[in-house]
């Protein structure tokens, strides 16, 4: 016979919340391990009202959608909560931000109703600082890109080197000049596996 956990079950999941959030200054070298490690602790000391998994080990039911990589700043990341008592969303957002650390910057709130957040949000903005390249050479280089049906890259994925297609991901890219020594790349980049950085 399977075993139990003693005690009740935990309770139902009554309200989801989906919170915008943004990673900047000194924090946007996390990894997203210790952003989710963070959020469960500003959690607890918010004192949100999370529903729980089953079962011997359980943990807060929190949906991470398209994390940003370590070093990379952002100012739309998203994550979704799994209530256990229907909360107002802007308190909620108040309270959790407070409760993060400077620099995890809960920016939105909003009561999440139908598809999920992967559901949602199929494509990513990336803005891209290039120091030291110059406006003309980047475009020159863009151009060349987009002429191409396909650009395949190598990268190591936790299954060894793996050759894929970055050209299919992306939608758009557009350069502009922040000086004349600094060119910024501006790109609408759909998620793929594995994600194209």
């Amino acid at each position: 016979m399977a075993r139990r956990p003693e005690g009740p079950p935990p309770p139902p999941v009554v309200q989801r919340v989906r919170l915008r959030f943004a990673k900047r200054g000194r924090l946007r070298f996390l990894s997203h391990r210790d952003v989710a490690r963070t959020f469960e602790r500003g959690l607890r000391r918010a004192a949100v009202p999370m529903a729980y998994s089953a079962g011997f080990s359980p943990h807060p039911r929190i949906s991470w959608v398209g994390a940003a990589p370590t070093g990379a700043a952002s100012e739309a990341e998203y994550v979704e909560l799994a209530l256990a008592v229907t909360v107002e969303p802007a308190l909620l957002r108040a309270a959790l931000d407070a409760a993060l650390p400077p620099g995890l910057d809960v920016v939105g709130a909003v009561a999440a109703e139908g598809a999920g957040l992967a559901e949602r949000i199929d494509a990513s903005r990336w803005v891209v600082r290039l120091p030291g390249v110059a406006e003309p050479e980047l475009r020159g280089a863009v151009a060349e890109l987009l002429r191409r049906d396909v650009v395949e890259v190598e990268r190591a994925t936790k299954d060894g080197r793996r050759r894929f297609d970055v050209r299919a991901a992306m939608v758009l890219a557009v350069c502009r000049a922040e000086n004349d020594t600094c060119a910024i790349l501006e790109m609408v980049v759909r998620h793929t596996t594995p994600a194209v950085r």
